[in-house]
């Protein structure tokens, strides 16, 4: 057994001694370390000013076919002000028109409004009722038997023994 475990000791060593240590240098010496040097930052240029570009525009849209009735309209001044509007035909009938504002402080701001529509109708169950109709066929009607066994369970009486008294058949030692 011993031999067994020196061969694959010698083994695992021949094939660890055919690898060398890697072969590299390091970019700095251990005892003078200094931090590698980076180029400084480039200054970046600053954001051309864009003259404010103020923008207007509206479209509906109104098909009978497949009931696609909606508009929108928009204003912006072109310094972050816009207002605007949309509303659109909702599936129940009703029109839904929402009404928003947003700028650079307030942030964005709508107001929905639901206007029209049908009221669902109310439902109520139908009222049950037996069926009018009587079958061609009846069957005939069936009545259990009207007698009684004759067999009555037992009364079993008390046990006529009494119960034995406990007497230690030893005298304790204490």
């Amino acid at each position: 057994m011993a031999a067994k475990l020196i061969i694959v000791a010698v083994c695992v060593a021949s094939a660890f001694a055919q690898y060398s240590a890697p072969a590299y240098k390091p970019a700095y010496s251990a005892p003078a370390y200094s931090a590698p040097a980076y180029p400084a930052p480039k200054a970046y240029a600053p954001e051309p000013a864009y003259a404010p570009a103020p923008y207007n525009f509206e479209y509906s849209v109104n098909d009978p076919h497949t009931y696609d009735v909606k508009s929108q309209s928009e204003y912006s001044d072109g310094n972050g002000y816009v207002k605007g509007s949309y509303s659109l035909l909702e599936a129940d009938g009703s029109t839904r028109t929402v009404e928003y504002t947003a700028d650079d402080y307030n942030g964005f701001n709508a107001v929905v409004k639901n206007e029209g529509g049908y009221k669902a109708p109310s439902y109520s169950a139908p009222a049950y009722s037996a069926p009018a109709y009587k079958p061609a066929y009846s069957a005939p009607a069936y009545s259990a038997p009207a007698y009684k066994p004759a067999y009555s369970a037992p009364a079993y009486a008390a046990p006529s023994y009494s119960a034995p008294a406990y007497k230690p058949a030893y005298k304790p030692a204490y």
